[in-house]
């Protein structure tokens, strides 16, 4: 799995982070999307694609 984000779709609602926040952060100076790990194990697959889902900017991309 490969994961992507774009940092200038994102609107920093931490939605990301309460579903998988070993793959995702907030940057501190201004809450946007930090992308800790661009390749999780599948074991994580369906966190991160819930986070993704869950995103209100569709600012996270992933593919299998």
């Amino acid at each position: 799995m490969k994961v992507s984000v774009d940092q200038e779709k994102c609107v920093g609602s931490g939605q990301c982070v309460l579903a998988a926040d070993d793959v995702f952060d907030q940057r501190d100076e201004d809450g946007l999307v930090d992308l800790l790990n661009p390749s999780p194990p599948e074991s994580r697959l369906a966190d991160v694609r819930h986070a993704a889902a869950v995103c209100p900017a569709a600012a996270i991309l992933v593919q299998d």
